[in-house]
């Protein structure tokens, strides 16, 4: 008989995590499923009541979480949020870039100027004020680590929908691409994920705005409905491990074969 304990650890286990976005939708779901795979994790976003019901939610659950208020469309906040996660353990091992904005669906000559502006400087410019922030905190601590950016499918084909928000995904998509060949000789891989159609509150935002919108695109994914975040979750978990140690440049659908 097999009198072995089953110490089977978790995907995370040992590793710092800084997650933003992470009051709400994927990233909360992502947060609650890094601690509960062994990481002590860092949350990040704007509201201050979203990540403190989180971050309880965490340690009632046995898990070790901080949170730390942070603007992806303000330079210093995103610095200050990312150096936070050394201040308090000591090292930075992967990071989880989830945090965005949407828009308001519709052609791309009746977008504002002001709220073009607005999806790139979150969509796009915090992500990469994050990403360099977490590389040179990644080399100065953990030495080498991994970076999850959070694009969409929606970057992937013409979206007449969302136009900006597409744009500044699919240029995500290059900027993960880029930053993947540039570190990967130092042992930091990076990879985006592209969830198709999620039950978040973006979607609830989208539906409420093109009534019907759900149904439609959920017509058009084989698997028949919308992503509850935490299957997004579990995607980024999985690359954000070493159990992906061989994986880095990738833009990971996770779409229910909506772009198969």
């Amino acid at each position: 008989m097999n009198t072995t304990p089953n110490t089977t650890a978790g995907l995370l286990d040992g590793k710092v995590a800084f997650v933003t976005g992470a009051g709400r939708g994927i990233g909360a779901a992502a947060a609650r499923l890094f601690a509960r795979e062994g990481a002590r994790v860092l949350l990040a976003s704007r509201t201050e009541s979203q990540l403190k019901a989180v971050t309880e939610e965490i340690r009632a659950a046995g898990g070790t979480a901080d949170h730390v208020r942070c603007d992806l469309a303000d330079p210093e906040s995103v610095r200050s949020a990312v150096g936070s996660a050394v201040e308090l353990y000591g090292r930075l091992d992967v990071a989880f870039n989830n945090g965005a904005t949407g828009q308001d669906p519709g052609p791309l000559d009746r977008l504002p100027e002001a709220d073009f502006d607005h999806v790139m400087a979150v969509n796009l410019k915090g992500p990469w004020l994050a990403m360099s922030a977490e590389i040179a905190a990644i080399r100065a601590t953990a030495g080498r680590g991994a970076i999850v950016n959070t694009s969409s499918i929606g970057a992937l084909m013409a979206n007449p929908w969302l136009p900006a928000y597409a744009a500044a995904k699919r240029a995500l998509n290059s900027l993960t691409a880029s930053a993947a060949a540039t570190y990967g000789p130092e042992g930091i891989r990076v990879n985006a994920i592209a969830p198709g159609t999620t039950m978040t509150e973006m979607i609830d935002e989208w539906e409420a705005k093109s009534p019907g919108i759900v149904d439609q695109l959920n017509a058009q994914t084989p698997l028949g409905r919308a992503a509850d975040p935490q299957e997004i979750a579990e995607a980024a978990a999985w690359l954000l491990s070493d159990r992906a140690s061989y994986v880095t440049g990738e833009v990971l659908r996770v779409d229910g074969g909506a772009r198969a």
